[in-house]
């Protein structure tokens, strides 16, 4: 019997990718599933590790201020939206799925225009641009927060969670420490920055490192390019750009993470019961939306917020003992949080199309 056509589309940011990855990797047996994004997005490099076939359109970028490459990237998109709906053709897709970036929207547009169903989920607390314009179109759109629904049409959105990836749930902490080579005795402090890194908080770590080491075993995922060779031999300190496969039990040896505020990657700390340092984009840098995923997150007691605009090493130092402080109190508030469903309901609906 031959299956069924799902199309994934989403990217510009790992935090646009990776929930769309949980969601292949509990339907890839029952389903033939292809992936639209970019030429040179990060999605192409997550998705070829999968070995699941992938279809680049050209795309533009959505700013929210003025600037001449807007005019050019009209013309983009436009040519993205052919390039989508000649491959949509060619495929004939039962449904889309779309997790949102600028990537997506010619994808979209193309599907309507084909009479495609679309699903969209929406990650942070109030939409970005790409989700925002994309909700027209959209059959049916999820939020990771229950306050994201107020911006979305009642008969279309439902607050579920975040997607969050079973491979980081299944992790060992004891080959995580191996791996390191870090001990028993001291406890783990993970730095994640993001896929593309963070240059304040990278710069802010290891101004602070004297300290840090003296309490903490570092783990440093300090992004693209952003390793310093002149630390490399620091004991108890570990850099690399961004880890895949060893993530896991890196995650299960961690005791405290400091984080940014993207919405995929503070999910993932809350299912696996990591107190929270976050550090949010800030608004010279975004929307806004991280630091609105952080205040969310503060208020229902699983981290601690630090805005960038206030990080020197003291104030880091400072956080961290009062993360320390609250430790037990936070890693209590997250394991009452009954987190965990969304990757199953999303497989849910999405079967229903079978």
């Amino acid at each position: 019997m031959t299956k069924k056509t799902i199309v994934f589309t989403g990217g510009g940011s790992a935090g646009h990718v990776t929930p769309n990855l949980a969601i292949i990797n509990e339907i890839k047996d029952d389903w033939n599933i292809h992936y639209i994004g970019s030429k040179k997005g990060i999605e192409k490099e997550l998705i070829s590790k999968i070995n699941i076939p992938y279809h680049s359109i050209s795309s533009g970028k959505l700013r929210r201020y003025i600037d001449f490459e807007n005019v050019i990237d009209v013309f983009r998109v436009l040519k993205g939206c052919l390039d989508a709906r000649r491959i949509l053709k060619k495929l004939k897709p039962d449904l889309v799925f779309s997790k949102g970036g600028f990537v997506s929207v010619p994808v979209i547009i193309a599907a309507r225009s084909l009479k495609i169903p679309i699903f969209i989920h929406e990650s942070d607390m109030t939409p970005g641009l790409a989700n925002k314009f994309s909700q027209r179109f959209a059959t049916k759109i999820f939020t990771s927060f229950e306050e994201t629904e107020k911006f979305f049409p009642k008969n279309k959105v439902k607050a579920i969670g975040s997607p969050i990836r079973k491979e980081v749930l299944n992790g060992s902490a004891e080959r995580g420490r191996r791996f390191l080579g870090f001990d028993q005795r001291r406890p783990i402090l993970t730095i994640m920055g993001g896929s593309l890194g963070a240059k304040r908080i990278n710069e802010t770590v290891r101004e602070a490192l004297s300290q840090l080491t003296e309490k903490y075993q570092i783990v440093h995922l300090c992004g693209k390019n952003n390793v310093d060779e002149s630390l490399a031999d620091i004991s108890g300190y570990k850099q690399f750009e961004y880890v895949h496969e060893e993530l896991s039990d890196i995650l299960a040896a961690t005791d405290l993470v400091i984080t940014r505020g993207g919405s995929n990657a503070i999910f993932e700390f809350l299912a696996l019961n990591i107190p929270m340092l976050i550090i949010p984009l800030g608004l010279k840098q975004s929307r806004g939306d991280q630091i609105l995923n952080a205040r969310a997150f503060e208020e229902k007691g699983f981290s601690l917020t630090l805005e960038e605009e206030n990080l020197t090493s003291e104030s880091l130092i400072k956080y961290l003992e009062m993360l320390e402080i609250k430790e037990e109190e936070i890693r209590g508030k997250m394991k009452a949080s009954q987190q965990g469903e969304a990757l199953k309901t999303l497989v849910t609906e999405i079967n229903k199309f079978l």
